[in-house]
């Protein structure tokens, strides 16, 4: 098939109502996916790689592990600010700009001399993740029309889904046969070929040119960068005198946060998308689920390894159902949600997903490996029934130019969601003195069902009258 020229090698700012045309729309998708692959990969192989890191560096594994939490916290204090930025001067060059700092940054971690080093690049990374987390959902939003918003998340979903399970399995095979500096060097010709195909397909939008705010910048580094390390250090051998310090930073710069935010207009901490109650039912129903999800995902591998005694290559294929099912399910739910109530498929996604959390509490732990396969399957299938449709809710119930606070916030509450749901898993372990998955399961499995209960509490709303519904879902 021959590619008119102007489509694809002339650069255009012209801003489409309601999605790019063919074929424009899926290279800018590709060049989304590809961008979500690296971040996504680079985030899961690390676990496997610390070990290796370690060992080189002649450094302590507690030490090590900052290379992982330096990453986490720079997306997660700048997934907000990069999203207002984005609203500001435009979604394309917020893109392009953390690509190209991923790539960098992933450049220096592969140079890096000492574990000094190589923890800073990875904040760097980290920013770079972050400006492409914080506003990937916004990007798809204006490369596809509002009928098929919901097939677009659905590919993130499972793209997400694959690339999770598969970066255990990549790092293995790169640490097989070279060092750990590749697990960093293969982002660079990725990220070089994403800039240039998104340079010439991602959209363009209409920036507000509101100036940057710094200070909320500031304060949501305190508020959300104290709250993920205080929720990071309950559980371990951390000073509780940090640990309360940390939550009180974290409350006290959230509160003055949410008061400067009040005068904006277009807030930064998206506090006027929060008074559209679709809109933060999904937000709540987002938390809730993938705090549930973090919860399991925690404590399974530790389960299967320790308490069972089954070697790290059946653990990890114990595991891998449930990533898999979801990268299944999710396109196929967000299908699903562009031609019928997505609001419903959330309801019905969450309940599954309960389902199948609370049914690994009856599998013998001396049975076969059919039982859990089984249950984790009907998780996988569950969460992705209800991930696509949600994000759908979530992007839609916002209006067109607020997409960036709209995706920041998504990434914002699924990163919460986790933090939370890591913080209860070490509590949970930590306080039982010996691994019990029934305890650990129920708590996800109530996460789960409160997340449910949002969601039927939100159709029962809609379908009483008692919140509109919104005229983009």
């Amino acid at each position: 098939m021959t590619v008119p020229k102007s489509n694809l090698l002339h650069v255009s700012n012209k801003v489409y109502p309601d999605g790019l045309p063919a074929p424009r729309s899926k290279f800018a998708a590709a060049a989304v996916l590809l961008t979500i692959v690296m971040a996504v990969l680079d985030g899961t192989i690390m676990n496997v790689a610390l070990p290796t890191i370690a060992h080189d560096q002649g450094v302590s594994p507690a030490h090590a592990i900052w290379v992982v939490t330096a990453y986490q916290l720079a997306i997660v204090v700048a997934l907000l600010p990069f999203s207002a930025l984005g609203e500001a001067i435009g979604f394309r060059k917020v893109y392009l700009s953390g690509i190209a700092i991923f790539g960098l940054a992933s450049g220096l971690c592969a140079m890096a001399p000492n574990i000094e080093f190589l923890t800073a690049a990875r904040v760097l990374q980290g920013f770079g993740g972050a400006a492409l987390m914080s506003i990937n959902g916004a990007i798809m939003r204006h490369i596809f029309p509002q009928s098929k918003l919901g097939r677009a998340i659905g590919w993130i979903a499972m793209t997400v889904s694959v690339s999770a399970a598969g970066g255990p399995t990549i790092a293995s095979g790169i640490l097989a046969v070279a060092t750990w500096h590749w697990l960093f060097l293969i982002n660079v010709p990725i990220s070089i070929f994403a800039v240039i195909i998104g340079y010439f397909a991602l959209p363009f939008n209409t920036p507000t040119r509101n100036r940057f705010d710094f200070i909320s910048a500031f304060l949501n580094m305190l508020t959300f960068g104290g709250l993920v390390s205080a929720l990071g250090n309950v559980g371990t051998e951390s000073s509780l005198a940090l640990i309360i310090v940390q939550f009180v930073v974290a409350i006290v710069a959230g509160i003055a946060l949410v008061h400067r935010q009040l005068s904006k207009d277009r807030p930064m901490l998206p506090i006027d998308l929060l008074r559209l109650p679709i809109f933060t039912c999904s937000i709540g129903s987002s938390i809730c689920g993938f705090c549930g999800q973090m919860i399991a995902f925690v404590t399974l591998p530790f389960y299967f390894h320790d308490v069972l005694g089954y070697s790290i290559p059946v653990t990890g294929l114990l595991m891998t159902p449930w990533p898999v099912t979801t990268a299944i399910v999710a396109p196929i739910a967000g299908r699903l949600a562009d031609k019928y109530s997505p609001i419903r498929l959330t309801g019905m996604g969450m309940g599954l997903f309960a389902v199948g959390l609370f049914a690994t509490t009856f599998v013998p732990a001396e049975g076969s490996y059919i039982g859990m396969i089984a249950a984790l399957s009907v998780c996988g299938a569950g969460f992705g029934l209800f991930q696509a449709p949600n994000n759908r809710l979530i992007l839609t119930s916002a209006p067109r130019d607020r997409a960036g606070g709209a995706s920041g916030l998504l990434s914002t509450a699924r990163l919460t969601g986790q933090s939370i749901g890591a913080a209860l898993a070490a509590i949970l372990i930590g306080t039982t003195g010996q691994f019990d998955l029934n305890s650990v399961m129920i708590a996800a499995t109530i996460a789960a069902v409160l997340s449910t209960l949002i969601c039927e509490g939100r159709r029962h709303a809609l379908r009483t009258g008692l919140i509109a519904s919104p005229t983009n879902a």
